[in-house]
């Protein structure tokens, strides 16, 4: 019996130009409604069983989905997906969060970067601002920002997580206890259904709390996959941020509770473009 959820008919065969895209479109899809059988997904994105079998293959590989009897899932929620696909995935939507959150930041500010793959598209599109000062444990942030001569960075020390290229361990912990800044931009590994905030460790969710503790204004930073997503440990809710930014509508009680507390929603997706427009830069 054929026990994979779909999308309603009139949706699909989804439009796709590349393989890029239908392995994006496949994860979203997964993530969404669950398990997925092969003949569903050929079914649904109108190709030939192999050509699906070929795109999730690379997709259970690089740990993004997980191999089932005749189809694939979502990984455990014990540990997060691997930084390089990470940094691929719902990539246009995390650009698109950043180029808004870079017209909230003034320039002479002063910065704190979290963790993640949001963060670090928010640095890169902050890299002409002038005279930023900055203080993060994401070296992948350091090293976006390191072009501007402008723009002063401070680094957590501790041990290196080599994969993501960050520090959480118990060195870095007092890190961003040392500074006050104007603005934090951090993300998350998940939300839940209440709003609270989910990460794969408690060392993620201690910086993430120290980080937001010593600044000024919060910028929660996030694509609309993380919400519903599940990860292992608590730590902190989306209320707890000044300004949350993501790339679609959240739910409507989630809304209800950002707008109760006074926590600023800012949808930032990009315009629909035609099919044969072509993207330049960022």
């Amino acid at each position: 019996m054929n026990m994979s959820k779909t999308i309603p008919s009139d949706t699909f065969p989804i439009p796709v130009r590349s393989s890029i895209e239908r392995g994006e479109a496949i994860v979203e899809l997964v993530r969404t409604a669950g398990f997925q059988s092969i003949e569903s997904l050929a079914a649904q994105f109108d190709v030939t069983p192999q050509t699906i079998r070929r795109d999730v293959n690379l997709l259970c590989d690089h740990g993004i989905l997980r191999r089932r009897h005749g189809g694939v899932d979502v990984p455990s929620t014990g540990e997060n997906l691997a930084y390089p696909m990470r940094q691929v995935l719902n990539i246009d939507a995390k650009r698109a969060i950043a180029r808004r959150v870079a017209k909230e930041v003034p320039e002479d500010a002063s910065l704190f970067f979290g963790i993640g793959t949001t963060p670090e598209q928010c640095a890169h599109a902050l890299v002409e601002h002038t005279h930023l000062r900055v203080m993060t444990n994401n070296i992948n942030v350091a090293v976006a920002l390191s072009p501007n001569p402008q723009c002063e960075i401070t680094l957590a020390g501790g041990r290196i997580r080599n994969l993501d290229q960050d520090m959480v361990s118990s060195e870095a912990h007092n890190f961003f206890g040392r500074f006050s800044v104007d603005i934090g931009i951090y993300g998350v590994a998940g939300v839940a259904e209440d709003g609270t905030l989910l990460d794969f460790s408690s060392d993620e969710v201690h910086m993430r709390t120290e980080l937001s503790t010593h600044c000024r204004q919060r910028f929660l930073v996030l694509d609309h996959s993380k919400f519903g997503r599940s990860a292992t440990v608590r730590g902190g809710h989306i209320t707890d941020a000044t300004a949350v930014f993501t790339d679609k509508p959240i739910s409507i009680e989630l809304e209800k509770q950002l707008h109760q507390a006074g926590v600023r929603l800012i949808i930032c997706s990009d315009p629909v473009l035609p099919r044969n427009f072509r993207r330049s830069g960022l």
